[in-house]
Order: C-alpha cells, then sequence, then structure tokens
C-alpha cells in the first residue's frame, strides 16, 4: 500500500512516499479502506520526536491520526462491524498511521460514520471531537449556565469545542483573529476577544472552565480568569502525573512529568483553581455519542482545506505554517 512516512525523528525530518505491507487485521481489528485523513498538530509533534519517550513507536512510522473509509475485512471476533460499512475513527495512539491506503483498526476505537458527512468531512473530526468531548463532557461536566473559554476557536479543536460548549448550554468566550470573529459566533461563541487587539485577561472573569489549545503564556493567564473551584484543562501545556499514570508510565517518569507541570499547578492551587492536561484517546462509544450530534445537525465540521493523497506532504506543511483560515485541513485518497 501507499503510505507517507518518517524514517527518524527531528524537526521538519522528511516525510516521505513510500510503498509498505497491508496490515494484518487482529481478531478484534477491522480493515478500513481510507477514503481521507486529516492533519492535526499532533502530527509535527510525533514526526519531531516530541513524545518519544512516552509514546515508543517503531521506525519507519506512518503519520496521520484520524480517518474515514470503508470496511474491507473484520477480524474473527469482530461483532460491531460488516464488510461495506462507512466508518471514521481515531485510531488508539500506538496504533496510528492514516496517511496510507489502508489501517487495521480496534472495533472498540471505531464508528459509524455520520451519514451526512462527506469522507473528507467525517475524517477531520475524531481527534478534535473526542478532544473537545473528553475536555467539556467527560473531565470539566459542563453544566447550562456555565462560563466556558475556548482558546483559539476557529482551530480545529476550537471549532468543536464552541460547538458542543453551546449545545451544553455554556455561557461560551473564545480568542480569534477579527476576520474569524462572525464564524466564531455561527459556531457558539457569546464573547470574541480579538487577541491580536486584547487580552483577554482584561475582558474576562469569574469563568468555570477554560479549554487551553495554546500552553505558554495563554496558560499562565488562563489561570487567572477562572472563578474559585474552576477548571483549566490544556492539551498544550505540561503534562502530569495524572497523565503519567494514563499512560502506565513508570515511578521515574511519573515524577518527571510531575516536575514539568509543578509551577502551573502550583500557580493554579493558590488560586483554589485545578489544572490538568489532556491527551485525547481513542473511544468508539464516545465517538457514537459524537455521531448523534452531528447528525441532529449541533456540531459540523469545519474543514479549511481539502489536498490529494499525493500532496500529503504539501498538505502537512500547509498546516504547519498556519496558512489555514479556519478548521482542519484533510488529505482524500481519491
Amino acid at each position: 500500500m501507499k503510505t507517507y512516512l518518517i524514517e527518524k525523528y527531528g524537526d521538519r525530518s522528511p516525510v516521505r512516499a513510500a510503498e509498505m505491507s497491508d496490515p494484518e487485521p487482529g481478531p478484534d481489528d477491522v480493515l478500513v479502506k481510507i477514503h481521507a485523513a486529516s492533519v492535526n498538530p499532533l502530527d509535527f509533534k510525533i514526526r519531531d520526536g516530541a513524545f518519544k519517550t512516552i509514546l515508543p513507536y517503531r521506525l519507519p512510522l506512518i503519520l496521520g491520526n484520524d480517518l474515514a473509509g470503508v470496511v474491507v475485512q473484520v477480524g474473527s471476533a469482530v461483532t460491531r462491524f460488516a464488510v461495506g460499512d462507512e466508518v471514521y475513527a481515531r485510531p488508539a495512539k500506538d496504533r496510528i498511521g492514516t496517511f496510507a491506503e489502508l489501517i487495521a483498526v480496534h472495533q472498540d476505537d471505531l464508528a459509524p460514520k455520520p451519514a451526512a458527512l462527506t469522507m473528507a468531512q467525517a475524517a477531520s473530526l475524531p481527534l478534535v471531537a473526542l478532544t473537545a468531548w473528553q475536555a467539556l463532557v467527560e473531565r470539566a461536566r459542563v453544566q447550562p449556565g456555565q462560563k466556558v473559554l475556548i482558546h483559539a476557536g476557529s482551530g480545529g479543536v476550537g471549532t468543536i469545542a464552541l460547538q458542543l460548549a453551546s449545545h451544553l448550554g455554556a455561557h461560551v468566550a473564545t480568542t480569534a483573529s477579527a476576520a474569524n470573529a462572525d464564524l466564531v459566533k455561527e459556531l457558539g461563541a457569546d464573547i470574541v476577544i480579538d487577541y491580536r487587539t486584547q487580552d483577554f485577561e482584561d475582558v474576562l472573569d469569574g469563568y468555570d472552565v477554560v479549554l487551553d489549545t495554546l500552553g505558554g503564556k495563554t496558560l499562565e493567564k488562563s489561570v487567572r480568569v477562572l472563578k474559585p473551584g474552576g477548571k483549566v484543562i490544556s492539551i498544550a501545556g505540561p503534562p502530569d502525573a495524572a497523565f503519567a499514570r494514563e499512560l502506565g508510565a513508570n515511578r521515574i517518569l511519573r515524577l518527571a512529568m510531575n516536575a514539568l507541570s509543578f509551577r502551573t499547578r502550583r500557580r493554579a492551587k493558590r488560586r483554589g483553581v485545578t489544572y490538568s492536561f489532556l491527551f485525547m484517546r481513542a473511544d468508539g462509544d464516545q465517538l457514537r455519542e459524537l455521531t448523534r450530534l452531528i447528525d441532529a445537525g449541533a456540531i459540523r465540521p469545519v474543514v479549511d482545506r481539502v489536498f490529494p493523497f499525493d500532496q500529503t506532504r504539501e498538505a502537512l506543511e500547509y498546516a504547519e505554517q498556519g496558512r489555514a483560515k479556519a478548521g482542519k485541513v484533510v488529505v482524500a485518497m481519491g
């Protein structure tokens, strides 16, 4: 099969086209012919080796973290899918590789594709939609009337998180450029902070939840807009010991992650709020919940541009250079 892979870690390490043998599905696996896959910042972090100590991938490694496609084979123990089903998924973190013609995915990580969506639209959703769900529903347990701040509302995670928070009945604020103000309002933002001309810390106060997608100074300031008891959940900040436990990391790695997030957690504790790091996980059942919201019209995908499969490298460069105006960059196989 045709793939796009890396042979070594490193900043801007060349992603190249290569032929690889077709995957062999296990008893619980579903073999999917991939019709579309999307680009995520996670792809660049994995390529650069940012997670090599905690996610020890075997090289060469096919990149790509979500997909939409058609089932072409099922393992002997598969009960939830049949050949011909249209599906979408974020494969488990140790089984990535969606910039390819085929992939074997555990049946529990897969869900039926939303009926109204094209393959390209569906492929844009799994990773970012699961991130939004796990942050806002599972971890923050957002309730109607709560105040939620979502950073980078026009980004891949932001466009879905805005819609989900709005659906949950929250009062939603976001940071975005003036050029994207109308879009993020359409997606559910009640307050839009133009990050180029305004400091959100000067405008917002008393928030229950912040979803931080940027880290750094943004994370530091986010702690200060929360009310006592509030939560900041970050996908870009320092990892913590809870994340290390999720990974099943050894004691040394747990201590190292605890140390990385110590200052952030201490700042949060002083203000009576909590900090946690989120590395989303594959979950087909949660994806089914999201499919219901998508089919009901509560959540819609936002796709910036679709590249053909033979331009996967260009798609990665386009996304990494920040040229997408809003939403996701997608690669379509045909």
